[in-house]
């Protein structure tokens, strides 16, 4: 996992590198997701993969029987032929980012 670093000529300014080239983006979205809050409710596969970025909370990706738990400033790929669903994982609300990508 990457850690937040000062780059060089920077000052008070921290950066992490959340992700790289991971295909062509379609649309970006940012969702809260309260207690319990998520969806859809039943696993589901699309043509487009995910890049999910978390950025307060924390968020369960359940892809098929693997799970993923993603805390802020983290993200994770979720390819769109895998079936998945996303939810908030704990008490509070979780704020992520959501990004559509077609597959490199």
């Amino acid at each position: 996992m990457k850690e937040f670093i000062t780059p060089p000529d920077h000052i008070h300014f921290l950066a992490k590198k959340l992700f790289a080239d991971c295909g062509e983006i379609i649309d970006g979205s940012i969702a809260y997701l309260e207690k319990e809050g998520g969806g859809p409710t039943s696993l589901h596969t699309h043509e487009h993969n995910h890049l999910f970025i978390v950025t307060s909370g924390q968020a369960r990706i359940e892809l098929g029987s693997e799970v993923k738990i993603l805390n802020a400033n983290e993200s994770f790929l979720v390819k769109g032929s895998i079936p998945h669903s996303v939810w908030n994982n704990i008490d509070g609300t979780t704020v992520m980012i959501g990004i559509s990508v077609k597959d490199k």
